[in-house]
């Protein structure tokens, strides 16, 4: 699994490492043969919130969205998941119904483990029920700094910090800028930074005048990111939000592409 080069501020991993690059070798490949391999096609819900679960599955290769509904409809996009990393499996240790809703923004290729298989490999590998322990802890962590990054921001801010982020994570250098290897709406974006469709809207009218983007249908290219770092270091620096990619930008497009 490649990762985004990073220095935690306190010397252990971060939520960007992915569950299975966590995992000696060995345990890797006794704990994906135990599975059976799915694809599934760009846009295929994996999981569905509310459901009742029966397996968890290991991402090999394409990205993913975490999604959330609340009771008024309003959809707030929790994570981007990818290569190496675990999903469900809250709900399978919980054997609560699913919290969320993961759905492919591209091809994917995946491991699905049942429940029980899951639960008693991680009761025979200590070393792996720790580094689940660790991956869920670190999400935790990651989540409650967002929280309170984006507290202190207005939206204009969080959007721009947002786009930053991912054009360092998921963008591709391209002869006129940076390009998003990932397709996110407009509604995805908003649900990113806590904001309407039409607040994203208007900023990336906002950002297109000051020709420091163009978008297209789930298309965004960066060419000022200059503009968007005086932005989001307007009233106060505005620090990186942490992120489920980890993959910096190159030539080359994000893993499972």
């Amino acid at each position: 699994m490649r990762t985004a080069p990073h220095v935690p501020d306190d010397g252990g991993l971060d939520d960007r490492v992915p569950f299975l690059a966590r995992l000696e070798k060995e345990d890797r490949t006794a704990l994906l043969t135990l599975g059976r391999e799915l694809t599934f096609a760009a846009r295929v819900t994996l999981l569905h919130q509310r459901e009742p679960s029966s397996h968890v599955l290991f991402l090999v290769d394409g990205w993913t969205k975490v999604t959330a509904s609340a009771a008024n409809g309003y959809e707030a996009l929790l994570a981007l998941r990818g290569p190496g990393d675990v999903i469900g499996e809250s709900a399978a240790l919980t054997g609560r119904p699913r919290s969320a809703t993961v759905t492919a923004l591209e091809p994917v290729r995946a491991v699905a483990l049942e429940h029980e298989r899951f639960k008693s490999f991680l009761n025979r590998s200590p070393a792996v029920s720790f580094a689940l322990l660790g991956l869920t802890a670190d999400r935790t962590r990651a989540a409650d700094r967002r929280r309170l990054e984006f507290g202190a921001m207005n939206v204009r801010q969080r959007f721009a910090v947002l786009l930053l982020d991912l054009a360092r994570t998921h963008g591709r250098r391209t002869s006129e800028g940076i390009a998003l290897a990932i397709p996110l709406s407009k509604q995805e974006l908003a649900g990113s930074v806590g904001a309407s469709r039409e607040m994203v809207q208007r900023l990336l009218r906002e950002l297109r005048e000051k020709e420091a983007v163009v978008t297209g249908r789930r298309t965004l290219l960066i060419l000022r990111p200059d503009v968007l770092r005086r932005i989001a270091a307007t009233e106060q620096p505005a620090p990186a939000i942490p992120s489920p990619a980890r993959t910096p930008v190159s030539e080359e497009r994000a893993p499972g592409g």
